[in-house]
């Protein structure tokens, strides 16, 4: 069975925001290249975005929802707005150390025999400190992991990759994108980022503020009639919550996923809520899950995916009860829950 691409969720943008943290915090951003323009949702012009972004500095990531956002400074120390990205499925960020860029423009003269023969092995690759490795295991067909891994070797951008950001040491951010779905804005510093980021106004809290609690679920639920499953997946109701991390909750929590929203009761709810809160934290520390098309900096998927208790594990036993987890369409997405367990 060949399952669908997952979006990445919170723990899984949370861990690409602190990879971006810990590589481009301070970062000097000296030029820009755009290679798709619809990668670039403002502003509408691809070059304005390039000509706004080159020469500012990265001053910090943030996190809203599934939203990453970028504090810049300018040159003369003075905010020089925000630089906004949304993973949507399969946006990655890959950085290549200018230490670990190969010579190009010399092998494409070189005879193919004694170009392969300079070209590392795959071996020699995984042996590099993770830094420098440029490993992109994109999710998908044998022939599209060839051909990411040949712009690996290479280090030239692949058909996949949307836009290039280059250190004043030569250092490069590449975005790559294979659905074509992913979005980039740059908001200028003296304009409201929810006027240009829209999406932003509609978020609800985030799952780790004190906003979020079961009174706050209780008055946004309270009467509807729509599954509670569906209700986790309302970015209004609590940011950065998708598929897999409702299933688990709902597990952890002993919830039923068809169960009308509006009649769960305050204990209830705050079990929901603890049961979620804790399940983001245990995700975000593995790094994420292996079930998301999603990778850090350096190539690598997470390790949450051998700890789920439901999601995709549909006809295996309940690891509590030894029952089978069932699977169905809920509100157009898959469900896992577990008939004894869930009631």
């Amino acid at each position: 069975m060949r399952w669908l691409q997952t979006v990445p969720e919170l723990p899984e943008v949370e861990t690409v925001r602190r990879g971006l943290e810990r590589q481009t915090q301070g970062m000097n951003i000296a030029r820009v290249e755009v290679r798709r323009a619809r990668a670039v949702a403002f502003p509408p012009d691809p070059s304005l975005f390039c000509l706004a972004l080159s020469g500012c500095c990265i001053v910090r990531w943030r996190r809203r929802g599934k939203y990453l956002l970028a504090d810049l400074r300018d040159q003369d120390g003075q905010s020089a707005g925000c630089w906004g990205v949304h993973l949507r499925m399969t946006g990655q960020f890959l950085w290549i150390a200018a230490s670990a860029q190969m010579p190009t423009q010399a092998a494409d003269k070189q005879d193919p025999a004694a170009q392969r023969a300079t070209q590392p092995r795959e071996r020699d690759m995984e042996q590099a400190p993770s830094q420098e490795r440029l490993v992109l295991n994109t999710v998908g067909a044998a022939e599209a992991e060839a051909q990411q891994y040949r712009q690996v070797q290479s280090t030239e951008p692949g058909p996949h990759t949307r836009v290039r950001f280059w250190s004043s040491g030569g250092d490069e951010l590449r975005f790559i994108d294979t659905r074509s779905f992913a979005q980039m804005w740059w908001v200028p510093a003296n304009r409201p980022i929810e006027q240009v980021i829209t999406g932003l106004a509609r978020l609800g809290p985030e799952p780790f503020d004190p906003a979020f609690n079961a009174a706050h679920l209780q008055q946004r639920l309270r009467g509807s009639s729509r599954a509670i499953k569906s209700a986790l997946l309302d970015q209004s109701l609590v940011a950065g919550v998708g598929n897999i991390y409702a299933d688990e909750s709902l597990f952890a929590a002993g919830i039923n996923p068809h169960t009308p929203a509006g009649r769960l009761n305050t204990q209830a709810l705050e079990r929901l809520r603890a049961a979620l809160v804790e399940i983001l934290q245990a995700s975000i520390g593995a790094g994420g899950t292996t079930f998301s098309d999603f990778r850090d900096l350096t190539g690598t998927n997470g390790n949450y995916g051998g700890e789920a208790s439901v999601y995709r594990r549909s006809g295996q036993p309940c690891r509590r009860c030894g029952a089978p987890i069932l699977r169905d369409r809920l509100g157009g997405r898959s469900t896992h829950w577990c008939s004894q367990c869930q009631r």
